[in-house]
C-alpha cells in the first residue's frame, strides 16, 4: 500500500499564524502582501478535501483515507497507521513543504509537522492503484505526492531523512497551540 498527501495542507496554519502574529512578522520582514496572502488561504484554496476524496476512490482501491487536523501530518499518519494496524515508512523529501509554512513555522520554532493540517488528506492505497490515483489528482489540478509506503506493524512509524531512518516525531499536543501559550 502507499501513502498519499495533497499538498495544500498547509494552509490552514499559513493563516492562522499571518492572521495572529501580523505584527511580530512584519517586525520579521515579511511583507504586507505575504502576510495578506497567507492569511486569505483560510478562504482560499480552502480547507475541504472531499471533491479530493472523490478523485481518489474513482481513480483506484483507497481501503483507508484520513483527513488530519489537529497534531498535523504527523499525527494524522500514526492515527491512519495505527487504525489500520500497520507500520509506516514516510519519506521526508517528499514531504514537499511550502516554503512559506517552513518560513512561518521556523519564525516561532514550530515544527510543520505537528501544526494543524485542516486542509490536508492522506491516503493509503493499493500499490497497483498507485499511480493512477496520482494521475487522477494532478489531472485535476490537485497537488499530491506519494510520501510513503506501509511496512509491517514491527516497522514501526519511521521516517526516511537523508538515507537514515528515525522515528515519526508524535505531537501530544498540537505545535500551533505553543503561539498562544
Amino acid at each position: 500500500m502507499s501513502l498519499f498527501r495533497r499538498l495544500t495542507d498547509f494552509k490552514l496554519v499559513l493563516a492562522i499564524i499571518a492572521r495572529e502574529k501580523r505584527a511580530q512578522l512584519r517586525d520579521r520582514g515579511c511583507t504586507p502582501v505575504f502576510l495578506d496572502t497567507c492569511a486569505d488561504f483560510l478562504h482560499t484554496p480552502g480547507i475541504s478535501v472531499v471533491r479530493d476524496a472523490q478523485i481518489a476512490v474513482q481513480a483506484g482501491r483507497v481501503p483507508a483515507m484520513h483527513d488530519p487536523t489537529e497534531g498535523g501530518v504527523a499525527t494524522g499518519l500514526w492515527e491512519l497507521a495505527t487504525a489500520s494496524a500497520v507500520g509506516a515508512e514516510i519519506d521526508s523529501h517528499a514531504l514537499l513543504i511550502d516554503p512559506a509554512t517552513v518560513r512561518l513555522c521556523t519564525a516561532f520554532e514550530l515544527d510543520p509537522l505537528g501544526v494543524i493540517s485542516s486542509g490536508a488528506l492522506l491516503i493509503g492505497c493499493t500499490a497497483d492503484s498507485a499511480d493512477a490515483i496520482l494521475a487522477a489528482l494532478h489531472d485535476a489540478n490537485i497537488a499530491a505526492a506519494r510520501i510513503g509506503t506501509v511496512r509491517p506493524p514491527s516497522f514501526g512509524f519511521q521516517l526516511r531523512r537523508d538515507g537514515h531512518l528515525t522515528p515519526l516525531p508524535t505531537f501530544p499536543v498540537d505545535e500551533i497551540t505553543r503561539l498562544f501559550a
